[in-house]
């Protein structure tokens, strides 16, 4: 459940959604890319058709990619799923284009209860008095770490420190969790950064204009904000010099030989690298939980993120569920939305423990889920908890555009092809004047 952006892109059909009938019945499509998620949508839907016999859920189930080409596709051709799981970055453009439908009237008629979510989630998906999607489930971020490899180094990551000038405690564990091919660590004399076997950091460098999984965790600890207004500003500070500071540092990491240099068109993530042993530690989301802490070959565990000038501060992101406006079956549609959104079917995801439900209530539920089966996920939660731990990512118009532009100007920094304070001039320059045109 990656929470980054990719740019929306017409590509080539991949099969169409939509609802059928047939024999009195409504079939509703629900599309969704997780699949360590789909078993407990799956019961949930049972659950669902149960209560309502005339209403049938067919899931469809695509990896993060695909997702998003099948879905821009077939919004276009008219054949998108009924109902969407959606990402807060993407909702915008769907609904400049009149692809989904807005559900505030029946969340007004129907009293659903806006409290029980976490707050701030479902603030986010209201545009222009409309809302567009009910609350599904949130994520922090944390350090994901190799028990083996951080116990022979002798490296404490409980409480770690980072500033930009010298990286603070935090680049000291990057180094020294870094090794040669010869056996000689990062911090140790005559490492040889141009044969490294393991590499300290594996960051998600191709992190597009959020950073969820690397830079943006930092950068807001040195004192950077995103925008103006949060959802729907139209003011980007992509030229804070606090930004900056956060690219230079991370390109410094490169230069040093502690992170293996940016290849832009690798297809390896942070978790493929840390499960093949070439990665001592990285970043992720607690969507990610069961897939490190499943592994069977090597032994993950989390610690927090590193605390900043400004304390430790986790990018917090959550999805929802939207409804497609061309579906043949609103009300039923609204139906399974409401479900979805409600502690009927967020316990169910709890009792799962794959993602921390939005509803209060429910994602308690769940850390006793992860807790009984023996996962120390605390951190995730005591980390949302905190009232000055946390921040929204961006939610705003030109998402696509802004993430070409950020991410062409981070891979500039990434390359050594620019230093990061003109590249991310440039980049915010261009950023605002899409604002500007409208």
């Amino acid at each position: 459940m990656k929470r980054g952006i990719l740019v929306l892109a017409l590509l080539a059909a991949a099969g169409c959604g939509g609802a059928q009938q047939t024999t009195g019945k409504v079939t509703l499509t629900y599309g969704l890319w997780d699949d360590i998620q789909q078993p407990a949508y799956r019961q949930c839907a049972d659950a669902f058709t149960q209560a309502n016999p005339d209403i049938t859920i067919k899931i469809t189930q695509n990896a993060w990619d695909q997702y998003w080409q099948n879905l821009t596709t077939q919004m276009v051709a008219g054949g998108a799923p009924d109902v969407i799981t959606m990402q807060a970055s993407y909702y915008p453009q769907f609904v400049k284009n009149g692809q989904l439908l807005d559900i505030q009237p029946m969340v007004e008629a129907d009293k659903v209860d806006l409290a029980q979510y976490r707050p701030g989630l479902a603030e986010s998906w209201v545009k222009d008095g409309g809302r567009y999607g009910l609350p599904k489930d949130w994520d922090t971020m944390a350090v994901i770490y190799n028990t083996d490899l951080v116990k022979k180094a002798g490296v404490d990551l409980s409480n770690l420190t980072w500033n930009p000038a010298d990286g603070g405690t935090y680049e000291k564990a990057i180094a020294r969790l870094t090794i040669d091919k010869n056996g000689k660590r990062g911090d140790e004399p005559g490492f040889d950064k141009t044969k490294v076997a393991t590499y300290g950091m594996v960051p998600e460098l191709n992190d597009g204009s959020l950073g969820q999984n690397t830079w943006a965790n930092l950068a807001v600890s040195n004192g950077f904000s995103f925008i103006d207004k949060n959802p729907f500003g139209t003011k980007y500070f992509y030229d804070n010099p606090k930004l900056a500071e956060t690219a230079a540092w991370y390109r410094r990491l490169i230069e040093k030989g502690y992170v293996a240099p940016y290849d832009k068109t690798s297809t390896l993530g942070t978790d493929a690298v840390l499960a093949a042993g070439k990665g001592a530690m990285g970043v992720t989301g607690s969507w990610m939980i069961t897939t490190y802490l499943g592994e069977k070959e090597r032994k993950f565990a989390f610690a927090p993120l590193p605390k900043g000038p400004l304390g430790r501060k986790s990018a917090i992101n959550g999805l929802a569920d939207s409804i497609y406006a061309g579906t043949k079956h609103k009300d039923a549609a609204w139906k399974w939305v409401k479900f979805l959104g409600s502690t009927a079917c967020q316990d169910i995801v709890a009792k799962a423990a794959v993602v921390f439900p939005a509803i209060t209530a429910s994602s308690e539920k769940a850390l006793q889920a992860h807790e009984a089966a023996g996962r120390d996920v605390k951190l995730f939660v005591d980390q949302a908890n905190d009232k000055d731990g946390t921040f929204l990512l961006p939610v705003s118009d030109h998402a696509d555009e802004i993430n070409e532009i950020v991410g062409t100007a981070m891979e500039q920094v990434w390359l050594g092809q620019k230093d990061a304070p003109s590249a991310l001039t440039t980049a915010n320059t261009q950023v605002n004047a899409l604002f500007e045109r409208g």
